[in-house]
């Protein structure tokens, strides 16, 4: 059983396509600097590079853990090329910023990007302040989600108690550890069929609590009880 979300000490929230809208559509621009980057590292044609970059998500979570475990290459440079991306499409959010000034706890992001993608992302949107942390893929090891080691590590690090925290993510998936520690979980729909609840091995959805289509109007309706007297 979820914790009361008035109840909810920690707030946990994915980045890409969680905290911004996925119609602005910044996966693509990753998602062609990735293969670029394959490409010039291999010195291969972009259809071979875009078959690697495909298997390596399939069968490691990300494209970057198979480069690291295939080919032990430095992540660093990898990181830096596929997020020099522009986020102009992503709208700045004062109904976002006001929705997590008024709601109570600590928040924290957990991306399997980089710290300079958030930080790149959180000051487009207004909304850099309110996080006490960026817990991303290079504090997690380059373990990428939903692996459950990296979810330990988090919890264990930032001093967190699963059941009074709450995990916001728009791949359903990636849901599964934080359900199975005890948090409250809130899927962020998307139209992206991949990020079901029902695919990936992981059954109909049963490790959802909330599932919304607006993250900001969802967001406002929480912490807006009044004061006590």
């Amino acid at each position: 059983m979820s914790t009361a979300l008035t109840d909810i000490e920690v707030w946990i929230f994915d980045l890409d396509n969680t905290l911004y809208p996925a119609s602005c559509n910044l996966f693509a621009q990753v998602d062609r600097r990735i293969g670029e980057f394959i490409a010039m590292h291999f010195g291969i044609p972009r259809d071979e590079a875009r078959a690697l970059q495909k298997r390596y998500f399939r069968d490691h979570g990300t494209t970057l853990r198979g480069l690291m475990v295939e080919h032990d290459i430095d992540p660093v440079p990898f990181l830096d090329h596929v997020h020099a991306i522009d986020v102009t499409p992503v709208p700045p959010s004062p109904r976002l910023d006001r929705a997590l000034d008024r709601l109570p706890g600590r928040k924290v992001i957990y991306t399997n990007g980089s710290t300079r993608h958030a930080a790149n992302i959180t000051d487009r949107l207004g909304i850099s302040r309110h996080f006490d942390t960026v817990y991303d893929i290079v504090e997690a090891g380059y373990v990428p989600k939903p692996d459950p080691r990296p979810y330990r590590t988090l919890v264990e690090r930032h001093g967190i108690a699963p059941t009074r925290a709450c995990m916001v993510e728009d791949i359903a998936r990636n849901l599964v550890p934080a359900h199975a520690m005890g948090m409250t979980t809130v899927w962020v729909r998307t139209d992206a069929d991949w990020a079901r609840p029902d695919r990936g091995g992981v059954g109909s959805g049963s490790h959802i609590d909330h599932a919304v289509d607006d993250l900001v109007a969802w967001l406002e309706g929480i912490g807006t009880a009044p004061e006590p007297s």
